[in-house]
């Protein structure tokens, strides 16, 4: 048996179920929230709020999420605790850093930064987040996360790729990577985590796989051995909802359905971005994929088994994979 770590503890891999890889229940700016808490608004309300929606999701199928919120996107365990004590689902949360730049200013002189020989303080953190638990909550990470977008590897992109190399390497927790594939940041991935640090790349979801229309690129990196996230339908700010899936059943044509992860990339609330945009996308919620992207899906000729494989076996097999 193989259990992965929950909000609500540890639970047997067999029934993690319908697993959607890819959702945050809330993405904030830690700094705002705190000094402007009229931004966040009643905490009861934002909870209730949670709640029902998550319940949605649970409702139309999913059975798990992992919520890949970590420091830079206001993950904050208590409040994700009181809503998972509300709704069957599993909620498997993350430890790493988020930056498509610099790392955090208080990374700045610290570890490598001052000395190329010393110790990234980052490894450790994420390392005591997986083994002992998040701030006093007792909740484990189960997932670790970093972030390439199309500024490319700077250093301090490149600086957390390799924390979470070693994390990863001392814990066998896999890792998730919010990547760019308009600008192939995969590849990097690939050099960084996997040819120079020793990361297995079946221990790697490459992220918003899907916001590329590029199959070729996409089979290169699944022939690497990558587990690609299509992963954010709903957010079609930059394609289109049929571009998006016809890409998907592309891939699963070509046989690659078996290592491919299906999500929404959806918020219970974000603030990161204007009301008035989030109004553009109406498909933008946790039950999308189940109501309009999957019978796309099968009018394309993906079977059942196939959605299935995508939805519960590739889930459950890279987290049992050791």
């Amino acid at each position: 048996m193989t259990s992965i770590e929950t909000v609500r503890g540890p639970v047997d891999t067999a029934s993690l179920g319908v697993t959607l890889m890819h959702e945050h229940v809330f993405v904030l700016t830690a700094d705002i929230q705190a000094n402007y808490p009229e931004q966040w608004g009643d905490e009861d309300e934002r909870v209730a709020d949670a709640v029902a929606k998550l319940q949605r999701a649970y409702d139309a199928g999913a059975r798990t999420i992992v919520d890949p919120t970590v420091v830079g996107l206001g993950r904050y365990i208590p409040r994700i605790q009181r809503i998972a004590e509300q709704v069957p689902l599993n909620i498997v949360v993350a430890t790493g850093i988020y930056t498509y730049d610099d790392v955090p200013f208080y990374f700045r002189y610290r570890g490598p930064a001052l000395n190329a020989q010393v110790p990234d303080p980052m490894v450790d953190m994420f390392v005591k987040d997986i083994r002992e638990g998040i701030a006093g909550t007792g909740v484990k990470a189960g997932m670790l996360k970093c972030a390439i977008d199309s500024q490319g590897l700077t250093a301090g992109v490149e600086r957390v790729l390799r924390a979470v190399a070693k994390a990863h390497l001392v814990t066998n927790v896999p890792i998730t990577v919010h990547t760019h594939p308009g600008s192939r940041t995969g590849l990097a991935v690939k050099r960084v985590l996997c040819d120079e640090e020793g990361v297995d790349p079946r221990r790697v979801v490459l992220g918003h796989s899907g916001d590329t229309t590029d199959c070729d690129h996409l089979a290169e990196l699944a022939e690497a051995g990558f587990v690609l996230g299509m992963d954010r339908f709903g957010i079609n700010l930059e394609t289109t909802f049929e571009a998006r899936a016809d890409t998907l059943a592309e891939l699963v044509r070509r046989g690659y359905a078996g290592q491919m992860v299906l999500s929404q990339d959806a918020s219970c609330y974000l603030d990161w971005i204007d009301p008035n945009v989030l109004e553009l996308l109406p498909q933008w919620h946790f039950t999308h994929l189940f109501e309009d992207v999957l019978p796309y899906l099968r009018d394309s000729g993906v079977t059942e088994e196939q959605i299935r494989t995508m939805l519960i076996d590739v889930p459950r097999s890279f987290f049992e994979r050791r």
